[in-house]
């Protein structure tokens, strides 16, 4: 009578009723977790025994749960079944077609209680929150520096392993991040994609657009500390610091 959902079976419906009056019968024994289904609850009680019996055949993988397994597996089949339907991107994972397509609406239902910035996924808005508190939770185990988010530290453990998989199809070069591919392949392509916005001029590197338009501005954030001149370049600044 809430809504025009129809099934087949009662129990189907029973269970279905808990959503519209957020009944969960299914408590946890060790915490204080409830569930309207038993399958959630023992799925649930799996991450306080750390067992996990869903294994991948094609790697040495497993998981607590056999719907996490088959996300994974996609990783070797390379699989999208989640399309979107105001382009042609596809997914391997529901909730990233859910975040995907809040690019075209538009929406960020997460939005920083300390600022006014919003954001369309929820992990965005706690790596931004970082940003307010300082907080640096992500420390090499290899020397002293930290990180405030977990990409930033995998990115810098390159620098202690050497570990460059990202080559070049057209040459021999080797990388270690992706976006450092990228703006590499834009010498083999010609590509200029950065544009200024007061003149012609267009760039291959983001880098090399912020200096040129520092021609406009007349910019010189690189100071030096023993006298009061400025500089557009940190080059130009270490050529005067000799």
């Amino acid at each position: 009578s809430q809504c025009d959902k129809a099934f087949s079976h009662r129990s189907n419906l029973i269970i279905h009723q808990r959503t519209h009056i957020r009944e969960k019968p299914y408590q946890c024994s060790r915490c204080d977790k409830a569930f309207s289904q038993k399958i959630n609850l023992k799925t649930h009680q799996i991450t306080h025994t750390g067992e996990k019996p869903y294994q991948c055949t094609q790697c040495d993988k497993a998981f607590s749960q056999r719907s996490i397994l088959k996300t994974h597996q996609r990783t070797h089949t390379g699989e999208k079944p989640y399309q979107c339907s105001q382009c042609n991107k596809a997914f391997s994972r529901n909730c990233h077609l859910i975040v995907h397509q809040r690019a075209h609406t538009g929406k960020k239902p997460y939005q920083c209680s300390q600022c006014d910035k919003a954001f369309s996924h929820k992990l965005y808005l706690i790596q931004h929150q970082i940003k307010h508190t300082g907080e640096k939770p992500y420390q090499c185990s290899q020397c002293d520096k930290a990180f405030s988010q977990k990409s930033t530290l995998k990115t810098h453990q390159k620098t202690h392993t050497g570990e460059k998989p990202y080559q070049c199809t057209q040459c021999e070069k080797v990388f270690s991040l992706r976006s450092t591919l990228k703006t590499h392949q834009q010498t083999h392509t010609g590509e200029k994609p950065y544009q200024c916005s007061q003149c012609d001029k267009t760039f291959s590197y983001k880098h090399s657009l912020t200096y040129h338009q520092r021609t406009h501005t007349g910019e010189k954030p690189y100071q030096c500390r023993q006298c009061d001149k400025a500089f557009s370049h940190i080059s130009n600044l270490i050529i005067h610091r000799r």
